[in-house]
Order: structure tokens, then C-alpha cells, then sequence
């Protein structure tokens, strides 16, 4: 009698916890949405979104959040974009295809997909593919195309995060420059005596998650190599490192950055997406110029752009958001509601601009937040890879608990049938 009892309460709670569950759905915001005030730096904003599955996008989004123009390849994932000087929006690509469109080659670790890694160049009028650079690799998770950089001669710079490398291409098709890690970060080079770094397990391994590469003014490549913390430049004569910031494993310096951009005052502004932060370092000393974030703040941001008003653009990834922030650390723009972006430029701004303006004084502002608080924070990350976008850390909370009553209520059943009650 007893247990059945306990048998009726326990379902009584978990349909409480359902109706609970309903609720919740109803009230929370599962569109996006956007807020501007004064001081924003004016114009549009350009936003790739990854996703959290293969619904990746590249919007283009007014001042006011309304998207004035996209482009949603199908089975895809869209990592870095940026407008040309002649308008054309180039982008980075990737789209899993059917074994069927694979090449034998391309199938032999995951046989039921390969993906095809593409830099296209798009008419924004016509959303016309106007040039395209493609290759095929395995399989999606860690082998994305994640970051493409025109060049002023009109190559293009490319990462390939599945091969380790880093490539120059032409017009044309052809390779005119490559950069592989292994020789360069691998065993027995001077990189790796000096700072260390993972070794390399060899296959479709995500071994460097190379993401990043930028043109210096001096003309050589910066490179952010991920999964060793550090931010590398590469001399483009002879392909030796000739900087780092960071180090391998000393993660209170940098810990699995993103989008690393050099601004003229020889520092580096980095999303320091491990310490959930974007930080400005000196590109010599590794010393801290200025940073903003912390779990309070931000949760694995991936890309920062210093504007010409000394506001910083940050995509906050796993706040599914972009925020502008001013000197103060005070947001004056966000576009929220977005599945996991990756980059943002403001279309106003051309590229060699990023800077701050002479005199201005940024003030720092980190953050932190409780270990318990920030576990649950990443709980709430990792279940937007399976649950709706409606679905945070209340909800997370209250299917928890209907899980928990149900297995209670199916352990008491099976009791009750096993010894016949």
C-alpha cells in the first residue's frame, strides 16, 4: 500500500514537472532579438553562424537586429566571412555531403559521409558564387574550414584545420605558398624544444585546430593554433616561426583562442574563448593590455574586433549573441537569439580600420563566476547541441527532475511487479 502511495505522488510530480515544462516553453523567448543605445558605432553588422547542427548561416543584420540579407547553404556550417573592396562577401564553408558525392579516398575513417571544405566568393545582390575554392576531408566535427583572408594581390589565405596546414591560393586554383604544422611544431623542430605542445596522435585526430590566419603588415602570416594556446607568426619567406604569444599549456595566458587580430600599437586582440574572455596582449610580452569577461560576462567567445571608437564587436558563442561593448564595458549593442555565431564585422568598417582611436582609455572588466555556477553554465552549452534553442538551465532543471521522478516511479513498478504487490 505504501508503495503505491509513493507510486501515485511520483507521477503526480513528473506530470506537475511536464505541465512545469509546457509553461516554461510557452513564456521563453525562442526568437531572436536586439537592443541599441547611444554610443554604438554605426552601420551594419555581418554574423556567421556555425549552429549547433547543419543549419549554419551568414547574415547581415541593421543597426535595429532586422536581417537585411542572407545566405543558408543547405547541410552546411559557416564559419568566417568578411566584405571585399569590390562588395562581394567571401566565406568559409563547410557542407557534409552523401557517401555518394565522396571521393573513395575521402570515406575510409567515417564511410557514410565525407565533407566538402569550400571558400566561396558571393554577389551579395545575386547571391551568385562568383569564385569558389574547394577540397574534400572526412568527417565535420574538427576538420570545418574555419577562417579565409583575401589578400591585396588577390589570393586568398586559408586554414585547414583537418590537415594542419595553411595555404596561399590563387585566382586560378593553384597553391602559391603552404605552411604544414607538422614540420614546424612537430618532433625534433625548434618550436617544440623550446615550447613544447601535444604531440601529434597522427590520422583525422584534431591535433593543432589551427583557426585563424591573418596577413601582418609586415607581411608575414599569423596563425592561431588552438589546441597549443598560442598565437604563432609565421615569416612568409622562409615559413619559420618568428613569435609567440601564449605558450602550450599555460592556459592563465591563452586557452583555446580564437580570431586573434594585431592592432597597430603592437598588441594583439584575442577571443580567449577557454577563459571565456576577450583579451588585448602585448605581442611581445604576453602582458595584459585590457580584457573584458569572465562567466559573468561571457561564455566562449570566438571573434573581437576593436572599432574605431574604441568599442570592441565580441561574438559570445554560447550566449548565442553579439554584443558591441564600450570603453567602460558597458554593452550599447547586442543581437541575441542566434545558434552558435562565429564571426562578426561591421560593415562600416573597413578591414585595415580596426583600431581604437588615439586617446582613447579602455577600462578592463573580468567576471568571474562560482565553479558550481559555471558548470551549470556549461551544461546549459553542451545541451543546446541536443535540446530546442528555448531550452536554458531552468528548463534544463525541470526535465532533470522529471527524468529523476520517472526512473524513481519506474524502479518502485518494477519492485512492485517483482515481488507481485
Amino acid at each position: 500500500m505504501e508503495r503505491r502511495r509513493r507510486m501515485r505522488y511520483l507521477a503526480w510530480v513528473v506530470l506537475l514537472l511536464g505541465a512545469v515544462l509546457v509553461a516554461q516553453w510557452a513564456v521563453a523567448g525562442q526568437g531572436v532579438s536586439a537592443a541599441s543605445s547611444d554610443g554604438a558605432y554605426e552601420g551594419h553588422t555581418l554574423i556567421s553562424v556555425q549552429s549547433y547542427g547543419l543549419d549554419g548561416k551568414l547574415i547581415e543584420v541593421d543597426e535595429h537586429g532586422e536581417v537585411v540579407w542572407s545566405f543558408d547553404p543547405p547541410n552546411s556550417r559557416v564559419f568566417d566571412a568578411e566584405q571585399l573592396a569590390n562588395g562581394n562577401f567571401l566565406v568559409a564553408v563547410t557542407t557534409k555531403r552523401s557517401p555518394a558525392e565522396c571521393p573513395a579516398d575521402q570515406l575510409r575513417v567515417a564511410a557514410e559521409q565525407c565533407i566538402e571544405a569550400r571558400v566561396l566568393e558571393l554577389d551579395p545582390e545575386t547571391k551568385e558564387v562568383v569564385w569558389k575554392y574547394t577540397w574534400y576531408d572526412e568527417y565535420i566535427t574538427h576538420h570545418e574550414v574555419h577562417d579565409v583572408d583575401r589578400l591585396p594581390n588577390g589570393n586568398t589565405a586559408v586554414v585547414d584545420m583537418g590537415n594542419d596546414r595553411a595555404f596561399v591560393v590563387n585566382e586560378s586554383g593553384n597553391v602559391t605558398w603552404e605552411w604544414h604544422a607538422e614540420n614546424h611544431l612537430g618532433t625534433g623542430t625548434e618550436f617544440r624544444e623550446r615550447y613544447g605542445g601535444p604531440p601529434n596522435p597522427g590520422g583525422e585526430a584534431d591535433w593543432t585546430h589551427v583557426n585563424d590566419i591573418d596577413r601582418l603588415e609586415n607581411g608575414n602570416f599569423q596563425l592561431s593554433v588552438r589546441n597549443f594556446d598560442v598565437v604563432v607568426e609565421v615569416d612568409r619567406e622562409t615559413k619559420d616561426i618568428v613569435n609567440v604569444v601564449g605558450e602550450p599549456g599555460n592556459t592563465s595566458v591563452l586557452d583555446h583562442q580564437h580570431n586573434p587580430y594585431e592592432l597597430r600599437n603592437g598588441t594583439v586582440l584575442v577571443a580567449d574563448s577557454g577563459n571565456d574572455r576577450v583579451v588585448e596582449l602585448n605581442a611581445t610580452t604576453d602582458e595584459v593590455v585590457w580584457q573584458y569577461g569572465g562567466r559573468g560576462l561571457l561564455h566562449w567567445p570566438r571573434d573581437a574586433d576593436r572599432l574605431p571608437n574604441g568599442n570592441t564587436l565580441i561574438v559570445d558563442t554560447f550566449n548565442n549573441r553579439v554584443v558591441e561593448v564600450n570603453e567602460r564595458g558597458e554593452v550599447v549593442w547586442r543581437y541575441s537569439g542566434v545558434r552558435m555565431p562565429y564571426t562578426a564585422d561591421r560593415l562600416s568598417v573597413p578591414e585595415e580600420d580596426h583600431e581604437t582611436v588615439p586617446g582613447t582609455e579602455l577600462r578592463s572588466r573580468y567576471v568571474g563566476t562560482g565553479s558550481f555556477r559555471s558548470a551549470l553554465k556549461q551544461a546549459e552549452a553542451y545541451a543546446a547541441f541536443v535540446f530546442p534553442a528555448w531550452v536554458k538551465l531552468p528548463e534544463l532543471l525541470t526535465l532533470a527532475g522529471m527524468a529523476l521522478g520517472a526512473l524513481w516511479l519506474l524502479a518502485e513498478g518494477a519492485v512492485a511487479v517483482l515481488f507481485a504487490e
